[in-house]
């Protein structure tokens, strides 16, 4: 069946796979470690309290079936094992029906945790892991050679996101078409990392050209995917050094790694492919299925990317099959910052010994230098940003945090860097205040050792204590 497969790809392939496998990995990781004071029993939105309003043909979920944060560590756990056990290979010692069992667990699992996990998983990457992770079930394994459709449809995928990203800022914020975003994109992304200061100082004529750079790949090399080879090959390596930039400029989770996972679906390795039998005819049925029922899908993706009001990282199906994508339509021009301090006085004043909470990546002290998380998800931090922007980002959560932190709770501290009381004396009250945070000058870093200078904006949230944080929540 040479019209089926593509004997030439199966390193791609190969590498596809554990490139893959390693993002699923990191993104179960992520999960086991924060879920407790995120979605858990006691976390500041809840799982049970959310399957009760929710459907489960809504929100297909092992968790809609029965729940406890003994249960969700387990799957989490175990979603870590399996994607390991598929870094490692195992499915390319399995026949072609248990390879495909093994690749179809990791996504099953993840799902289950993104349909209950409310605003922490409602980030476009997740959808993107769920899309990609499930045509990587019908890729196959050293039993066959990879499937045309499939190479294709991978392709189609990194088409989508990278066209859609390019059209959502052509068409949103003016900065784009002015070439001017990254004058400011740098100082104001959600978390920035170790080399954004440095990204923010280059040469205002560097900026412009990275952002031209940025619209010719996004809005021009996409369509060469479909290209012949090498052409594809060019086109996806000028994407993956698109992203391996922005991962030295920012911290953006596995934003950057599942797109590089997907550009390197569509780079035809060098290597003499192994002798292997024809496809069987089932997996052919099954693996044609699928990509007509995805092609069928995509309508609605499609018809959202060509309209003029596009909107960015939307699911159109509660299984994730097809998504839509994009990021930074707009840029914000300043960087506000939520301050969250606490105090153990009986009566709260301005002069009182307010104590500030340290996050682990936001910035906070303006003399500590950002590090670097990604592709690890910070998910409080990044949400943090949000409610930044607008306290309407922050309504459904922000004053359960503050509630846990006067509680001293153990799982949320542990989402912090430090928290300034100890673990026996909770603070009696805690507030939060807004500040204006902008990178320091050359000069500037150079005098007080900081890279950030921030300005009191205005009261966030006044004092608050444990019964009002209750009621707020």
């Amino acid at each position: 069946m040479d019209w089926f497969t593509a004997s030439d790809y199966w390193l791609t392939r190969l590498v596809f796979q554990r490139a893959l496998a390693a993002v699923y990995l990191v993104a179960f990781l992520t999960a086991a470690l924060q879920f407790r004071a995120l979605i858990g029993q006691r976390g500041m939105l809840p799982v049970p309290r959310f399957v009760e309003r929710v459907p489960f043909k809504r929100a297909p979920s092992l968790f809609q079936l029965y729940y406890s944060d003994r249960f969700f560590a387990l799957c989490a756990w175990a979603g870590c094992a399996v994607s390991a056990a598929l870094l490692a290979g195992l499915d390319s010692l399995l026949p072609l029906w248990g390879g495909m069992l093994l690749w179809l667990v990791p996504w099953a699992l993840y799902l289950s945790i993104v349909n209950v996990g409310q605003t922490w998983y409602s980030f476009g990457w997740e959808s993107l892991l769920l899309e990609v992770g499930f045509l990587a079930v019908f890729l196959g394994n050293d039993e066959v050679a990879p499937p045309v459709v499939v190479l294709f449809l991978l392709r189609w995928i990194l088409f989508r996101v990278e066209f859609g990203a390019g059209l959502i800022k052509m068409r949103g914020d003016e900065c784009w078409r002015k070439l001017t975003c990254l004058d400011h994109h740098h100082e104001t992304q959600p978390m920035p990392g170790p080399l954004s200061w440095f990204f923010h100082h280059l040469p205002r004529p560097l900026h412009r050209v990275e952002v031209a750079a940025n619209h010719f790949t996004q809005l021009v090399v996409p369509f060469l995917l479909f290209a012949p080879q090498p052409v594809a090959t060019a086109a996806a390596s000028l994407m993956i050094v698109t992203q391996l930039w922005l991962v030295l400029s920012g911290n953006f989770s596995w934003l950057n790694w599942i797109t590089i996972v997907l550009a390197l679906s569509a780079v035809r390795f060098p290597a003499d492919a192994p002798d292997v039998p024809d496809a069987p005819l089932w997996y052919v049925v099954v693996v044609l299925a699928v990509a007509a029922l995805l092609v069928g899908l995509s309508y609605r993706p499609v018809r959202n990317m060509l309209s003029r009001r596009q909107v960015m990282n939307r699911s159109f199906d509660p299984l994730h099959l097809v998504n839509t994508y994009g990021a930074f339509g707009s840029v914000s021009r300043v960087r506000y910052e939520v301050v969250v301090e606490g105090t153990s006085d009986e009566v709260p004043r301005e002069d009182s010994d307010w104590r500030e909470y340290e996050f682990k990546g936001k910035p906070g002290d303006p003399r500590r230098w950002p590090r670097q998380f990604a592709p690890y998800h910070l998910r409080l931090d990044w949400l943090m940003w949000f409610a930044a922007l607008s306290p309407a980002y922050a309504g459904s959560w922000f004053g359960a945090l503050v509630e846990r932190l006067l509680e001293n709770d153990r799982d949320t501290l542990k989402l912090l860097r430090r928290s300034p009381f100890p673990p026996d004396e909770p603070p009696r009250y805690v507030r939060a205040r807004l500040f204006r945070y902008r990178y320091t000058t050359w000069r500037e870093l150079r005098e007080t050792g900081a890279c950030w200078e921030r300005t009191y904006v205005r009261e966030y949230l006044p004092p608050t204590r444990l019964a009002e944080a209750a009621q707020r929540s």
